[in-house]
C-alpha cells in the first residue's frame, strides 16, 4: 500500500510520468500538430507565398515540436531523440539551425526528479545506510540521461565519483514510448532525412532490457576500462560500485563533443574526430565490444588530450572482433571490382535473392560512401552528409531505385547504425581525419592481401 506522501511525490515529481495515458497523449500530439501546420502551409501557398520558404518554416516548427516533446518525456522518447541527433548533419542547411537548437536542448539536462525520490532509489539499491558510502553527495543533479540522472559525489575513500540513478518507472515509460513511436516511424522518417527510423526503433526496443539493467552496463564499462587501461588516447572511467538501478563511476571533467561542435577550434574538431574514429574502429579488436550509443553527449575531450567515453548501456558483443567481410567489401568498392563486390553483398544477405540488380549500379550506389577511405585525409562535412542523403532519397536518381532492392541483414544492423552514427558526429564536428590509416590498422579484411 502506498502512503499519502509517496502518492503526492509521484504526482508532483517532474521525473518520468508513470501513467501511460499521459505519455501517449503527448506523443500523439506530434502528428496532429504537424498535420495542422501542413494545412496552414497549404493555405499560405495558395496565397502566393514561396513554397520553399513555407516548407522551411513548417520543417523548423515540426523539429521544434518533435524534440521538445521527446526531451520532456525522457524514457524511450528521449533515447530515440538522442539516437536521431547524430543524423542532424544530413539535414539541409536551411533547416539545420532549428534542428540543431532543439537537439542541443534535448542533450542538455531534462527536469530532475525530486531529492526525496532520488534518496529512496539510492536506499533501495545501495542499502539504507547508503549515505555512509559517500563522504559528500550533491543532491542537485549534474546531468540528465534518457532513463536516469547523474549526481556528483565523493566516495568514502576520497575519490570524486559520478552517481547515475535510474528514474522510477523508467521501464514502463520505455516500453510505452517505443510502442507509440513505432506507430509514427513514417512521420519521423520524413522529418529527419538520411535515417532508417523503423529499424532504429526496432533495435532500441530489442535492446531495452540491457539499457535498464545498470549491472549489465557496469560489466560493459569494466570490460572497456580494462581494454583501454593506461591508453594514451582513450580513457574509460572505472566503475566504483553498481546495482540494478544505480551505478557509481569515477568522475571525469572534460569538454563535451556537443560544445566542440558548437564552438570548437579547428584543432579541437580534428583531434576529437580522429580520437572518435580510432575508438570506434579499434574497440572490436581491443575489447571485443562495440560502443553502440553514439551521440555527442557520450564523448568528452580531456585536458590531457585523451578521449573520454561514457554511458555503456548499449554495447554490442563482438567476440571475434569486427567481421572481416566488412573490410573486404570496403576494399572491393575502392578497387572498382563491382562483380566481386556484388557477389559478396549477395552472400552476406545485402542483396535479396529475387532482386534484379546490376552489379555496376550497386557499386555506384556504394562507392560514394567509401569516399572517406580514398585519400590520406577526409574532411567530414555537413555538405557531404546532405549530399549522400539527397542522392539516396531522390526518386529521380538511379541510386534511389537501386537502394530499394538492397537489404540490411539483422546481423549487420547494429554495426551499420553505429558506424552511421559515428560518421554523423564526425560531420557535425566538421573534422578532417586520416580515416583510411585507422581502418587499415584495425578493420580485418581491408588491407589488400598483396600489400
Amino acid at each position: 500500500m502506498t502512503d499519502s506522501g509517496d502518492y503526492l511525490d509521484d504526482q508532483t515529481d517532474p521525473a518520468i510520468p508513470r501513467r501511460a495515458a499521459a505519455r501517449t497523449a503527448k506523443l500523439a500530439s506530434l502528428p496532429l500538430g504537424i498535420a495542422g501546420r501542413a494545412v496552414g502551409g497549404w493555405g499560405r501557398r495558395l496565397t502566393g507565398q514561396n513554397t520553399e520558404d513555407v516548407n522551411a518554416v513548417l520543417s523548423a516548427k515540426a523539429a521544434e515540436q518533435l524534440f521538445e516533446v521527446l526531451g520532456t518525456l525522457k524514457g524511450g522518447a528521449m533515447k530515440f531523440g538522442q539516437a536521431l541527433s547524430v543524423f542532424e548533419a544530413a539535414v539541409p542547411d536551411e533547416l539545420a539551425a532549428p534542428y540543431r537548437d532543439a537537439l542541443t536542448r534535448l542533450q542538455a539536462a531534462a527536469p530532475p526528479m525530486s531529492m526525496r525520490r532520488t534518496h529512496r532509489v539510492l536506499a533501495e539499491q545501495l542499502g539504507r545506510s547508503w549515505q555512509q558510502r559517500f563522504a559528500e553527495f550533491d543532491d542537485e543533479p549534474a546531468a540528465a540521461a534518457s532513463i536516469g540522472q547523474v549526481h556528483r559525489a565523493v566516495w568514502h575513500d576520497g575519490r570524486e565519483v559520478a552517481v547515475k540513478v535510474q528514474y522510477p518507472g523508467a521501464d514502463e515509460a520505455l516500453r510505452s514510448d517505443l510502442r507509440q513511436l513505432q506507430r509514427f516511424s513514417r512521420l519521423f522518417q520524413s522529418l529527419v532525412p538520411g535515417t532508417e527510423v523503423k529499424p532504429l526503433l526496432a533495435e532500441l526496443a530489442d535492446r531495452m532490457d540491457e539499457e535498464l539493467d545498470y549491472r549489465a552496463e557496469a560489466d560493459n564499462q569494466r570490460r572497456f576500462a580494462r581494454a583501454f587501461d593506461g591508453d594514451a588516447r582513450v580513457r574509460v572511467p572505472k566503475v566504483v560500485a553498481s546495482a540494478p538501478k544505480v551505478i557509481v563511476t569515477e568522475w571525469v571533467t572534460g569538454t563535451p563533443f556537443s560544445e566542440i561542435i558548437n564552438t570548437g577550434t579547428r584543432d579541437q574538431r580534428d583531434e576529437a574526430g580522429r580520437l572518435l574514429a580510432e575508438f570506434h574502429y579499434s574497440s572490436p579488436e581491443r575489447a571485443h565490444l562495440l560502443h553502440s550509443d553514439p551521440h555527442p553527449g557520450n564523448f568528452l575531450l580531456l585536458e590531457d588530450g585523451r578521449l573520454c567515453v561514457i554511458d555503456f548501456g548499449a554495447v554490442a558483443a563482438l567476440p571475434h572482433g569486427a567481421p572481416p567481410a566488412l573490410g573486404v567489401m570496403m576494399r572491393l568498392a575502392l578497387q572498382n571490382r563491382p562483380d566481386e563486390l556484388f557477389a559478396m553483398l549477395r552472400a552476406e544477405g545485402f542483396v535479396r535473392h529475387d532482386a534484379d540488380l546490376d552489379a555496376d549500379d550497386v557499386h555506384a550506389w556504394l562507392r560514394p560512401l567509401t569516399a572517406p577511405l580514398t585519400d590520406g585525409t577526409f574532411h567530414f562535412t555537413r555538405r557531404w552528409a546532405q549530399k549522400q542523403a539527397l542522392r539516396m532519397g531522390d526518386t529521380r536518381n538511379q541510386d534511389f531505385h537501386t537502394g530499394r532492392f538492397l537489404n540490411l541483414p539483422p546481423q549487420w544492423l547494429l554495426i551499420h547504425r553505429v558506424t552511421a552514427g559515428a560518421i554523423g558526429i564526425l560531420c557535425q564536428l566538421d573534422a578532417e581525419v586520416a580515416v583510411r590509416d585507422i581502418v587499415r590498422r584495425w578493420q580485418p579484411g581491408f588491407a589488400d592481401p598483396g600489400e
